[in-house]
């Protein structure tokens, strides 16, 4: 769903283990890591799309997962214009995402990639909280840095946040 200033609408995940590390998995034949998201479709809700794309990309049922938070608010980036595909339509020039905040209550061992038969990821670890906001693509930094922020205080409850150490 591309809404009429050209972003897909989009959730994006941000599951962490009982010791809030971060789960942090590497695109499917590609060098680059993120976080698991994905479109919201048309009469879907955020937390339906989330559901929806958790069971996807990583094998989650509601079941082993917990939400403890997410944004308030949509956080946007651009595509860099190399990405935009201007022969389709509606363009789309960048995404906007709700982000969840979720603890994994299951057992790690619950995590797969093979619910569809196209995985997004082929790999992944736990990391340091703060990691995966310098680790991933350029153009989407600002976005964990700044989902990553707002979500702080639902793990680290009373303690100020400090990017430069884990």
């Amino acid at each position: 769903m591309i809404d009429d200033d050209g972003y897909r609408c989009n959730v994006g995940i941000i599951l962490c283990s009982q010791q809030n590390k971060l789960f942090w998995a590497r695109r499917a034949n590609q060098t680059g890591w993120q976080f698991p998201q994905g479109g919201i479709d048309e009469g879907e809700t955020h937390e339906e799309a989330m559901y929806r794309e958790l069971h996807e990309e990583i094998g989650l049922r509601p079941e082993h997962v917990e939400v403890v938070g997410k944004t308030r608010e949509w956080v946007y980036y651009d595509l860099p214009k190399r990405f935009v595909r201007m022969d389709s339509f509606p363009i789309c020039k960048g995404q906007k995402q709700i982000w969840f905040m979720l603890r994994l209550v299951g057992d790690e061992r619950d995590i797969s990639f093979d619910a569809t038969d196209t995985p997004e990821f082929d790999r992944w670890r736990w990391a340091d909280y703060w990691e995966p906001a310098f680790d991933v693509v350029h153009f989407k930094r600002n976005v964990y840095l700044s989902a990553l922020t707002e979500m702080w205080s639902f793990l680290f409850p009373g303690i100020t946040p400090n990017i430069f150490k884990g």
